[in-house]
């Protein structure tokens, strides 16, 4: 059975006979898969009426547990994205409903970004149609496949920098 990164994997094989192409089989089927896991993404997110960094946003306020606020910092941190990127999500959140900005309870001078019950109520929905993605996408693989995938994904994954967590 052969899937579209064989093709291209050909190509290039013939093309540049000298080029070393054993990584492309690799990263070529990541990329092919991110585009379709976000695809799939964006069509299950779609009747929420926000985006993929705002789910994002969202997802982070509700993990972080009860009474999900956490400041601006921590998460553009926590995202990896600028804080003019994360000031955008915020405003286009926050004129949705689905988030608000609250005084710190020990410095009123700082702000808190925290969930609103429509916020809470909407995230959990959307969280339950993403996950139900993801499980149909990895239906192919045994349980024994799952884990050998999510190890070797987490090898990689801390081979850089600020991966590694205390935790």
């Amino acid at each position: 059975m052969h899937d579209h990164i064989d093709f291209v994997v050909s190509q290039w094989d013939d093309a540049m006979p000298d080029l070393d192409t054993a990584s492309m089989r690799i990263f070529g089927r990541v990329l092919r898969l991110m585009k379709h896991l976000a695809k799939a993404r964006s069509e299950a997110l779609a009747p929420f009426g926000f985006q993929e960094g705002e789910f994002d946003v969202l997802a982070t306020l509700r993990r972080a547990g009860s009474p999900y606020r956490l400041s601006p910092t921590q998460l553009y941190q926590s995202l990896l994205v600028t804080s003019g990127a994360m000031t955008n999500r915020l405003n286009r959140l926050e004129q949705q409903h689905l988030i608000e900005r609250v005084a710190a309870p020990e410095d009123k001078r700082s702000m808190l970004v925290g969930l609103t019950p429509h916020g809470q109520q909407q995230i959990e929905q959307a969280l339950r149609a993403h996950t139900a993605i993801q499980e149909a996408v990895l239906a192919p693989l045994a349980a024994s496949e799952r884990a050998e995938l999510e190890g070797l994904l987490k090898t990689l994954l801390l081979a850089f920098p600020g991966e590694e967590t205390a935790e």
